[in-house]
């Protein structure tokens, strides 16, 4: 049996052509496509291409070309019903199953389909010729709409007493009519009713742009009825699952990494209006795990942009708090807070598609600073309330499933947490600063924190869990010796306490010359004095602890090495570059 064309399409929509090919091939950007060395013949230029525009890979070597199916068939040995369920996998798909719910489901696919499509471009011909609906299009002219983006999102106007539901029922069976939501009985006057009647309408299409539901605002003032109504969900439509605009959006993944999410249609019309057609809604719920995961499919870095008055915060916040959840290590997830009373819409006519995107990056604030900033405002300063703020910040980073990102999410939060609680945070027995800290000095290590990077703060964890442990490193001297270090200032201290250890001379911390404040620098915002604090006396643990750090000061070494091997690749696509590129790929994977 053949498989639904609107699954496979779905499937081809979900999966880029370099995300499925760079499984196998190693692929280099280069303008608008990718090379990468030939899967089908051992060669030293590249001369595999790779176009997700087109959605195509090209072999210049063997004449080798297809779509992602093809691909995995050719490199995989598999049969087409094989790489289908491979790539569905892959795409986050359930497998298709062939029985005969399946060919009724698809039955009734073509009618519900068929029926969304009659409909749109029926009240989307109406409202561009009618010239009965004047009025709504002077509503339109008022919202700065023109007629280039009604035809783009296909807006349309149901009238107030509509008479589409008799001609319907010529060509379709009720039940049919009713499934698809646009259509419902009345009880009390036992009559058909058209749902968006009196209100202009959103299709909202799935991943290949066919129309599976409509939004509907009222274009009056009404003290009874919502502004907005959405579908009810159907077989084929489920709120959380879909993403207004994202058939049009999904297209522009090759082009930018970046999608705003917005709550309303008017946003995305408005934001696209004016240039920014990288942007997307959600229909009226909390942010889903699916929603992320699908823009994930096609997007590195999700800004969502909800209204700026308190509900808007609040959205912000429970999509802040859903979502942190599936944060990855190559994507990133930041909120972008518009000025009271605005929303996209309104910010960006007034200003500008430059405004917009250069306030973007100066606002824009990644997910876990959002979340430590709204707790610490609810925050008190007394004991009960800073334990209350602890336990919730370490209760949301345990839900984030990647565990890279769980350690460092909780890292910043715990030293976050130690700059409210300075005092409950210092091991006296281990450092004694005689000096106290002038004023510029607690400036110069606020600003400090706030540019720290990711290797000084492991550089730091490792000087410290030295400092605080002089004898048992003098043991483990030989696993010390191989450790390598990124920052200038952190080498030399890093130097300074091998020296000392090997000296044979008993060391104690104030034997080790080091300036007071670099010592003070490094207690503060080590993060592993959290994980410390429990381990003090388990001495297999620490060392277990050395080795971690020493693990991963090597993979930044690695990441740095590989970059700078990518883009000399890049330039000479040279064989032993690319074959030195490999080698540290693999020991990259292996520690």
């Amino acid at each position: 049996m053949k498989y639904p064309k609107e699954y496979l399409d779905e499937i081809k929509l979900r999966l880029k052509v370099s995300t499925v090919v760079s499984k196998v091939v190693s692929l280099k950007k280069r303008g608008k496509e990718f090379v990468g060395l030939s899967p089908f013949k051992n060669e030293k230029t590249p001369s595999f291409t790779v176009n997700d525009e087109k959605e195509f890979y090209h072999c210049f070597a063997t004449s080798e070309h297809g779509n992602i199916f093809d691909f995995v068939m050719k490199t995989q040995n598999l049969r087409f019903g094989e790489a289908v369920k491979y790539l569905a996998n892959f795409a986050g798909m359930q497998p298709y199953v062939f029985s005969k719910h399946d060919e009724e489901r698809e039955k009734k696919w073509k009618i519900y389909s068929s029926i969304f499509n009659q409909y749109v471009n029926f009240y989307h011909d109406q409202l561009l010729k009618n010239e009965n609906y004047s009025s709504v299009r002077d509503y339109l002219k008022n919202r700065l709409l023109d007629k280039d983006q009604v035809k783009k999102f296909k807006l349309g106007f149901v009238e107030k007493n509509p008479k589409l539901f008799e001609e319907f029922k010529n060509n379709f069976n009720i039940e049919d009519l009713i499934e698809t939501g646009l259509f419902y009985l009345d009880e009390k006057k036992n009559i058909y009713v058209e749902r968006f009647r009196n209100r202009l309408i959103f299709p909202i299409n799935n991943i290949s742009g066919q129309p599976i539901a409509l939004g509907g605002r009222i274009i009056e003032k009404s003290d009874f009825l919502a502004k907005y109504i959405n579908s009810p969900e159907t077989s084929f439509f489920k709120k959380g699952s879909n993403l207004y605009n994202l058939d049009l959006a999904r297209k522009l993944s090759n082009k930018t990494d970046n999608i705003f999410l917005v709550e309303g249609y008017m946003d995305v019309i408005g934001l696209s209006k004016n240039g920014i057609e990288n942007a997307v809604a959600n229909l009226g719920t909390s942010l889903t795990d699916k929603q992320i995961f699908t823009l994930n499919q096609f997007f590195n870095d999700i800004v969502i942009c909800f209204d700026g008055d308190e509900s808007g915060y609040k959205a912000a916040l429970r999509a802040a708090e859903n979502s942190i959840k599936d944060l990855k290590p190559e994507k990133q997830i930041s909120f972008l807070f518009l000025p009271n009373k605005e929303d996209p819409d309104s910010f960006v006519n007034k200003n500008g598609k430059e405004y917009f995107v250069e306030f973007s990056k100066k606002n824009k604030i990644l997910i876990h600073q959002f979340i430590f900033s709204h707790y610490k405002k609810q925050t008190e300063n007394n004991p009960s309330s800073l334990a209350i703020f602890d336990k919730k910040l370490r209760f949301i980073a345990n839900t984030i499933k990647d565990t890279f990102i769980k350690k460092y999410v909780l890292e910043y939060f715990l030293e976050k947490i130690s700059e409210l609680t300075p005092h409950t945070s210092l091991n006296k027995n281990y450092f004694y600063v005689k000096k106290s800290k002038s004023l510029e000095t607690t400036k110069k290590y606020f600003n400090e924190s706030q540019s720290l990077t990711g290797v000084e703060l492991k550089e730091f964890s490792l000087l410290y869990l030295m400092m605080t442990n002089l004898n048992l490193m003098r043991e483990q001297i030989h696993i010390l010796e191989n450790i390598k270090l990124f920052t200038e200032m952190n080498k030399q201290i890093f130097e300074k306490i091998i020296s000392k250890l090997k000296s044979g001379n008993k060391v104690t911390i104030d034997k080790l010359e080091i300036d007071a404040q670099l010592i003070e620098k490094i207690k503060k915002f080590a993060p592993i004095k959290y994980i410390l604090k429990n381990k003090v006396e388990n001495e297999n643990e620490i060392i277990e602890l050395l080795d971690d750090i020493n693990r991963d000061l090597i993979n930044y070494d690695l990441e740095f090495r590989i970059q700078e091997l990518e883009s000399k690749f890049s330039r000479d696509l040279s064989e032993t570059t690319f074959n030195e590129l490999k080698e540290l790929k693999k020991k990259q994977n292996i520690n």
